[in-house]
């Protein structure tokens, strides 16, 4: 028996649909043809199997304590997801009944995993095969089956998609349960989860936050000149420059070069006024810009985030429902903007679909030029997937909706964009120099529109830009200031997240790392998180009370807030979490070994929990002590008298301390340990018989332990 395992329902059914028939349905399964000839298509429903929960490797994990960590599994084990159940049993039968397997999942990570996990699950001999199917079309679908590929070719893939799942396990179970004990420790409630890649997304919108919050204006004074030509057979226009920043002025710029002092403003502003000056530099040029690629997710997300207000799940959601549903777009979790060159041939024909789903588009589909290409086709940049571009076909099933509409418009205008000519810009910028002092004036504007004519802008971003076009002056032409102003501006703070900008730095993370070397590297990745997950990990976030919405920003709650407080910079920020991204993607070049990543993510672990073990290569953190009045984790802050710690969470609590070469001697450099009584951290003190451990809620609780060598002792000393 032929066994076709698709990642879900829908793929099932395009897959049988392409299939000779007669057909024959059961639950869970179809078959196609008679005899021989016969095949069987199946399906997953996402993922069948999970990894195990804790108590699966030892009865004792399944309470949640701090000794028991970390929990590193010997040997891995899935579970079946009770949802799915029947679903797997249908397949358990299918696959021990068949002679060759084909696999059908999605062209991705997730999509190679989830069946992979399926048929090792249950073990077979027969040999397994795999299709790529990015567009649910009959014609698409037909002509993958017909060109299977081996299985084995795509091990890397899985490999990859494993060691991704793993480790979202060790570190997502390791440090929740090791933060939320910690909290429960110091009287809070609730689950404090911390994820792999979840944890920094949440320290980016911290981070904003607290920028916006801590922000404060500062005056800068730009300062401003009209010119003219002095010669009269010259262009007379005048025009309008702009100071330039001279080195000689260092001392009173600001990081990005703005003038801070007033005084020194107006004096530049008078030295100059009613002056001659020449051109020191005159560029003028007419710049075409190539369309835009084939959008991918995030481009999508982004674009329909900005221009439609959407949330990235709802795009998601809106463009599986249009690839399932309608079949009127190609696979849409595609991290890719380049297209197979064998697509081109059919670019009349989908133009034509275009036309006939998008009425407001089919005069702009008569004036594409179809004799055009453009880097968009280009087999080198094609991998597992390509672009998400429109399907051939004509009509949806059933109507559009309006969200629906707007984001089949978005992806055909981009698709379309490909037959239009580059857009032309008139570009101009004149320097010019009085006394010792140099003013720079610019000028762009669209001449040809060319693909330009298919952007969508929004209303509320269009406002009267017609400048005057600057006067054509050559090098060395001399020049009148007729008039200097000095104009007062303030700095603004930076805007809170939106759906469309968190997702953007979610994809260009090297924005956000300090360290260059990393900098450089992550630019060639795809970010954090995949183009898959994005969406969820934002939707999570919500879900777990870290971020809420006001109005159309993102922002922190103070649960949020509190979290990546507590946490290591390296578990809060970007950095670590898109290298395992790339090291994922080097894994699934084959150029990297997932074993070791995981083992180097263990010794990570270790030392983010505090056991230590004989680790190659591991280097040792230093760690910041505990408040002394409430044991919550301290922070180094700048104070009137140097660095020092204070608590996380001043100013609830005012803890501070000095910074110490030497372990404190009160025990706020241990991890805390509970009172036997409330709960709450002990705190290690000194009286007149020596030390003692007491309740750091004295006087509501008077427990106290003896202190063993610096430690709490077993026993109670006092109980109330």
């Amino acid at each position: 028996m032929l066994l076709y395992i698709a990642e879900k329902p829908s793929l099932g059914r395009a897959i049988a649909a392409a299939l000779p028939g007669p057909y024959q349905k059961g639950q869970g399964w179809i078959r196609c043809g008679k005899g021989s000839e016969a095949a069987t298509v199946s399906w997953c429903i996402g993922h069948l199997l999970e990894p195990a929960e804790p108590a699966s490797y030892n009865p004792a994990w399944k309470t949640w304590r701090q000794h028991d960590l970390p929990m590193f599994p010997d040997k891995w084990q899935l579970s079946p997801k009770d949802s799915v159940r029947q679903q797997l049993k249908v397949l358990e039968s299918l696959i021990r009944q068949a002679k060759t397997i084909v696999h059908a999942g999605d062209p991705d990570r997730e999509g190679q995993l989830l069946v992979d996990e399926v048929i090792r699950y249950f073990g077979t001999q027969a040999p397994v095969k795999r299709i790529l199917i990015n567009d649910l079309t009959p014609t698409a679908v037909a002509k993958a089956i017909q060109h299977p590929r081996d299985n084995l070719e795509f091990r890397r893939l899985s490999h990859s998609a494993l060691a991704r799942q793993r480790a979202d396990w060790l570190y997502g179970i390791n440090l929740t349960r090791f933060y939320t004990l910690n909290y429960q420790q110091q009287g809070q409630k609730g689950v404090y989860s911390v994820g792999r890649v979840q944890t920094p997304v949440l320290g980016l919108v911290v981070e904003r936050d607290n920028s916006i919050e801590h922000f404060e204006p500062k005056p800068y004074f730009p300062i401003e000149a009209r010119f003219r030509a002095q010669e009269e057979e010259a262009d007379q226009q005048p025009f309008t420059a702009r100071w330039l920043p001279d080195e000689q002025f260092q001392d009173y710029l600001d990081e990005e070069n703005r003038l801070l002092d007033r005084a020194i403003a107006e004096q530049i502003a008078a030295s100059i006024h009613s002056r001659p000056g020449s051109i020191l530099e005159s560029r003028f040029r007419d710049r075409p810009e190539a369309p835009p690629l084939p959008l991918s997710l995030s481009a999508l997300q982004i674009e329909a985030g900005r221009l439609f207000r959407m949330g990235a799940k709802d795009v998601l959601d809106t463009a599986q429902n249009l690839y399932e549903r309608h079949q009127l777009i190609t696979y849409p979790r595609s991290d890719s903007r380049y297209l197979p060159e064998g697509h081109y041939a059919q670019r009349e024909q989908v133009s034509g679909a275009i036309g006939r789903v998008s009425p407001d588009l089919a005069e702009l589909c008569n004036k594409a030029d179809f004799s055009r290409t453009t880097a968009a086709w280009n087999d080198k940049k094609v991998d597992a997937h390509h672009a998400i571009i429109p399907t051939s076909r004509t009509a949806p099933n059933g109507k559009l909706s309006d969200t629906e509409q707007n984001i089949y418009g978005l992806i055909s205008r981009y698709y379309l964009m490909q037959f239009f000519a580059d857009a032309i810009h008139r570009e101009g910028q004149l320097t010019v120099r009085v006394s010792e002092h140099r003013f720079r004036a610019s000028e762009t504007a669209v001449l040809e529109p060319g693909w330009k004519i298919l952007e969508l802008k929004l209303r509320d971003n269009k406002k009267d830009t017609n400048k005057a076009p600057l006067p054509r002056l050559s090098k060395g032409e001399p020049v009148f200031c007729e008039d200097s102003t000095v104009l007062q501006r303030k700095t603004k703070p930076p805007q809170h997240f939106t759906d469309a900008t968190l997702l953007s730095a979610m994809t260009n993370i090297a924005r956000f790392v300090t360290d260059p070397e990393l900098r450089k590297t992550l630019r060639e990745t795809d970010g954090l998180g995949t183009e898959a997950t994005r969406a969820n990990i934002i939707d999570t976030l919500f879900k777990r009370d870290y971020l809420y919405r006001d109005s159309r920003h993102i922002r922190a709650t103070d649960k949020g807030k509190t979290l990546i407080s507590a946490l290591p910079e390296s578990v809060s920020t970007p950095d670590r979490t898109a290298v395992w991204e790339a090291t994922l993607e080097s894994i699934r070049r084959g150029e990297d070994d997932p074993r070791k990543f995981l083992d180097t993510l263990k010794a990570e672990i270790r030392r983010f929990i505090g056991t230590t073990v004989d680790t190659p290569g591991a280097e040792p953190e230093t760690k910041a002590p505990n408040c002394p009045k409430c044991r919550t984790p301290m922070i180094e802050r700048d104070g009137k008298f140097g660095r020092f710690f204070a608590c996380t969470r001043y100013p609830d609590c005012k803890g501070t301390r000095p910074i110490e070469d030497a372990a404190p001697k009160d025990g706020t450099g241990q991890k805390p340990v509970p009172c036997p009584h409330c709960f709450s951290p002990l705190v290690r003190r000194n009286s007149k018989k020596g030390w003692f451990w007491g309740c750091s809620n004295f006087p509501a609780c008077r427990q106290t332990v003896d202190d063993d060598n610096g430690k709490p002792a077993t026993p109670l000393r006092k109980a109330t």
